[in-house]
């Protein structure tokens, strides 16, 4: 996931300094994105406006710096556009941040891009959980370390297994929960001009 698309969907709710969205991403973000340099976000912000996809106007600040705050030029939101509704490929690792990023600012942006994406990771998951949940786990060792605890490495192996299961089966519960709610009668929606679709 390229960050730059984070960057233009917070845009897409309201303008922003570097350092409001640098703050975003270290609290409310925490779960798309562990860490973000702040000298990152503004290098990223310099080569979207290069590029024209975001514009600024500054913010005088008595006693302090003047800001810089950004916002989604049309050409941000055609490149933002086309990431919501790009082909999404699942990764072997579920909860993957791609996902998530991907989800949190689709959903709001276009309901049925969102159920799009559930639906391939739901589809992908359900498959992996069916080549995988009753294979054949049994370790084999061969001319191991005499150190080695055979029956314990199995035991946590085991262990390890059915916490991972349990937490895939908790994450296609909230896929399917989430798809449910997507799914419910809501408002007409908009399209990219704001009319009723």
């Amino acid at each position: 996931m390229k960050f730059d698309y984070v960057l233009l969907a917070l845009l897409a709710g309201r303008p922003r300094s570097g350092f409001d969205l640098g703050r975003w991403v270290e609290t409310e973000g925490q779960f798309l994105r562990s860490r973000a340099h702040h000298s990152q976000i503004y290098r990223l912000l310099g080569r979207m406006t290069t590029d024209g996809w975001v514009t600024f106007e500054v913010d005088p600040r008595e006693g302090r710096p003047d800001a810089k705050v950004y916002r989604l030029t049309p050409i941000g939101r055609d490149v933002l556009w086309e990431w919501v509704h790009s082909p999404y490929e699942p990764t072997s690792r579920f909860q993957d941040p791609d996902f998530l990023a991907r989800f949190a600012f689709t959903a709001p942006l276009d309901r049925q891009a969102a159920l799009r994406l559930v639906d391939t990771e739901l589809d992908y998951r359900r498959a992996q959980i069916a080549r995988n949940r009753d294979r054949d786990r049994t370790l084999r060792f061969e001319d191991p370390l005499p150190e080695m605890d055979q029956e314990l490495a199995q035991e946590v192996f085991d262990e390890l297994h059915a916490y991972g299961a349990a937490a895939v089966d908790t994450w296609v519960a909230w896929l399917e929960g989430m798809r449910r709610r997507l799914g419910q009668d809501r408002p007409p929606e908009r399209d990219r001009e704001g009319h009723s679709a």
